[in-house]
């Protein structure tokens, strides 16, 4: 992870910040998700079943994917200089695109798309994130995060 000054992290507006390592989908991880969230749609965690569907085998849950972001994010979102801590604001929007299929690898690709500091000793980031499915074209999700650091 980079530190970077406010200036030098505006002046990424429409960059690419990084993209982080590939993650394995395992079964394994699918079902830990299903417990803890309560969601155990066969389509998750049958395989059996979900062999009749068009996917052919189990799928990871769109919302397990997208709490994979914080992980991929402390592998490339730079530190900014003079910022003490961050939250997650939220989403303006998220789009699950694609499927994860059981045993694939994914990984995320940030892209810087605003930056406002207007309010003092606060920094409101928008990031676009895309999940990318190993060895497919269409992404797993894209999405449109925010994060607001503090100075």
């Amino acid at each position: 992870m980079s530190t970077l000054t406010i200036e030098n992290y505006k002046a990424k507006l429409d960059t690419e910040l990084g993209v982080s390592d590939w993650t394995e989908i395992s079964q394994e991880r699918i079902n830990i998700f299903a417990e803890t969230t309560g969601d155990h749609q066969f389509i998750h965690v049958n395989p059996e079943l979900a062999k009749q569907t068009p996917y052919g085998t189990t799928v990871a849950h769109g919302l397990l994917t997208l709490s994979l972001l914080p992980s991929f994010a402390y592998q490339v979102m730079p530190f900014i200089e003079g910022t003490t801590w961050g939250v997650n604001y939220g989403y303006n929007r998220v789009r699950f695109m694609a499927p994860v299929k059981s045993g694939k690898r994914v990984r995320g690709r940030f892209t810087l798309k605003a930056v406002d500091d207007s309010k003092p000793k606060q920094l409101m980031s928008t990031v676009e994130v895309t999940v990318e499915i190993e060895d497919e074209t269409k992404p797993a999700l894209v999405a449109e995060w925010l994060t607001l650091t503090f100075q």
